[in-house]
């Protein structure tokens, strides 16, 4: 099983070099994360900490909005795409399970992104750690970054496989993406706003609020980073809301949300017909 996850692996991680996704991913990371790093250089002085820690908080926002995008634009064409140009009928006639070959595929893409994660965020802050400053902290909030946004990229990523599975089309698969997208990341918090400013302190904003942040995994990929270093929760200000939960709710949804919507695209996943 192993042996035909990891060829299933090898053949999308050379579709994806050919179709410049890795070079791509990469560059997007180091030049958002770069200019991020050093347009927020300025707060260091009147928040009393290193750049280091100001360049993470940064990168946290910057990785809930391009972690997501970047893992659902290497998903979406991974099942309806190969669907139409044929090639998932010859794939599947192969001795490989659906469920291997969404493995396979699974292994391949978030070994792309992860890459991309690095070296986008080392390179940033490895440039802040020169200009401003380090400590141990700061250093600890970084690997975090790197490892928490490969588990939110992770979560997309098997979210958009489900969204392929169920389009009928790629372009299908696209739109139903851009949706996810927009719902996850930028729609679910503007509903919580909205919920908060009508509740006016009451039931809502005091007790749901904070779960209800992390129930989405974008807001619980952020909490987490707040929740774990007061540095970063300093320069962010959401510790307010990373403080109303027990330490362990942000980072149990972060770790759960790649599983079930690898499950949920496996059970669309073998419902389709080729």
């Amino acid at each position: 099983m192993i042996r035909r996850i990891l060829a299933v692996a090898m053949i999308e991680a050379t579709i994806t070099r050919r179709n410049r996704w890795l070079l791509m991913a990469t560059v997007i990371m180091v030049l958002f994360a770069v200019a991020l790093t050093l347009a927020g250089s300025a707060p260091t002085g009147t928040l009393g900490v290193n750049m280091l820690t100001v360049s993470v908080a940064s990168m946290t926002t910057l990785s809930v909005y391009l972690a997501p995008l970047l893992a659902l634009m290497m998903a979406f064409d991974s099942i309806a795409g190969e669907a139409e140009r044929g090639g998932l009928g010859l794939l599947l006639s192969y001795p490989v399970s659906r469920a291997e070959i969404l493995l396979g595929k699974f292994v391949a893409h978030l070994s792309a992104l992860a890459f991309a994660m690095i070296v986008g965020f080392g390179v940033a802050g490895g440039l802040a750690a020169v200009q401003g400053g380090v400590d141990a902290a700061s250093l600890v909030a970084l690997v975090r970054l790197i490892l928490t946004s490969i588990l939110l990229g992770a979560a997309f990523l098997a979210l958009g496989y489900m969204l392929s599975a169920l389009a009928g089309s790629a372009t299908g698969a696209a739109g139903l993406s851009a949706g996810l997208w927009m719902v996850f990341v930028v729609l679910y918090d503007l509903g919580l706003l909205g919920a908060v400013v009508f509740d006016a302190g009451g039931w809502f904003t005091q007790t749901l609020f904070p779960w209800a942040l992390a129930a989405n995994p974008a807001d619980a990929f952020r909490l987490w980073n707040v929740a774990a270093s007061d540095g970063v929760a300093m320069a962010t200000g959401l510790s307010g809301a990373a403080s109303a939960l027990p330490d362990w709710v942000a980072p149990t949804s972060l770790l759960l949300w790649p599983v079930l919507a690898l499950l949920l695209a496996r059970y669309f996943f073998e419902r389709l017909e080729p």
